[in-house]
């Protein structure tokens, strides 16, 4: 689990440099219109969104609280996968070494 927990880590961070590096260097409306009139942008977009939905579609799954999964599923169609890199962090320490916690959640 401590691997998994570093990865984890290493996600968060690398979104965020990431994230803060793309708001204060680039354009989103101008540089998304851009990906957007690419086809293969096009393509990454779709494809970065199933994946999106996937991974909500979890969250959903092992969370007790339908408000608390909202809020996560939102933050995940806003922020990527820095939500998503958090969302396993936090759920890695919170299992504290169980992975069937830790994947199931509330439904454990």
């Amino acid at each position: 689990m401590k691997i998994a927990k570093l990865i984890a880590l290493l996600g968060v961070i690398a979104m965020t440099g990431a994230l803060i590096f793309g708001f204060t260097q680039g354009d989103f409306f101008m540089d998304g219109s851009a990906v957007l009139a690419n086809p293969w942008g096009v393509v990454s977009m779709v494809d970065l969104y199933v994946g999106f939905t996937l991974f909500s579609m979890w969250i959903a799954f092992r969370e007790k609280h339908v408000l608390q999964a909202v809020l996560w599923i939102v933050m995940m169609m806003v922020f990527g996968f820095l939500t998503g890199a958090l969302y396993v962090l936090i759920h890695l320490i919170v299992s504290k070494g169980d992975w069937t916690k830790f994947f199931m959640g509330a439904r454990q």
